[in-house]
C-alpha cells in the first residue's frame, strides 16, 4: 500500500464539525428553537472557515487542487461505467462538484433561515420555503455524498471515510 497525507487537520475538525452540526439541526433540534439558530450560524461559520482555507489552506485542501470539471466529471463517469480505476489523491472529479454543492447549499440554507429571523422579511412566505427547499436539498446531497463514498472506497480499494479521520490516504500498490 502506497500512503499520502491527504487531509490536513483543519479539513477533517471542519468535515466532522459540520457533519455533527447538520445532523443536529436537520434531525435533533427542534426547529423553532434558539439552540437550531445557534448551530446555523455556527454551521456558516464553518463553511466560511472552509472558504477561506480553500483559497490559502494546505496543498489538496486548496480550490485549486480539486477545480469544478465537468469534462472531469464526465471522465470519472466513463471510468466508473468502464471498470477503469483511476486513483486521484484528492477529490475525484465527481467529488469536487459534491463539495461546491453542498458548500453552496449550506450556504443558502443559513441564509434562508437568518432571513426568517429578520424583521425586514419576517411573514413572508418565500424565505421560509427557500429555507425548506435548500434544506432538502442538502440532505438528499449528503446522502448521495455518503453513498459516492462508500461505492468509490469499494470500488477503488481506498477507504476513504477512513482518510477522512486519519488524515492519510492508502492506496493499493499499482
Amino acid at each position: 500500500m502506497d500512503t499520502v497525507k491527504v487531509w490536513d487537520p483543519l479539513v477533517r475538525l471542519f468535515h466532522w464539525s459540520l457533519v455533527l452540526a447538520f445532523a443536529a439541526n436537520a434531525l435533533v433540534i427542534d426547529d423553532d428553537s434558539k439552540l437550531h439558530q445557534w448551530i446555523g450560524y455556527g454551521i456558516v461559520g464553518l463553511v466560511l472557515l472552509r472558504l477561506c482555507w480553500g483559497i490559502i489552506g494546505t496543498r489538496y485542501a486548496r480550490f485549486t487542487a480539486f477545480p469544478p470539471s465537468m469534462s472531469g466529471a464526465i471522465e470519472q463517469l466513463g471510468d466508473i461505467a468502464t471498470g477503469r480505476k483511476s486513483i486521484h489523491v484528492g477529490h475525484t472529479p465527481l467529488g469536487a462538484l459534491m463539495i461546491y454543492n453542498l458548500l453552496a447549499a449550506l450556504l443558502v440554507v443559513g441564509l434562508s433561515g437568518y432571513l426568517m429571523t429578520t424583521d425586514a422579511f419576517w411573514g413572508l412566505k418565500w424565505p421560509e420555503e427557500l429555507h425548506e427547499i435548500a434544506v432538502g436539498w442538502t440532505e438528499a446531497s449528503v446522502v448521495m455524498h455518503i453513498l459516492a463514498v462508500i461505492y468509490e472506497s469499494r470500488r477503488t480499494r481506498v477507504n476513504l471515510p477512513r482518510a477522512m479521520i486519519t488524515g492519510y490516504k492508502q492506496f493499493p500498490n499499482r
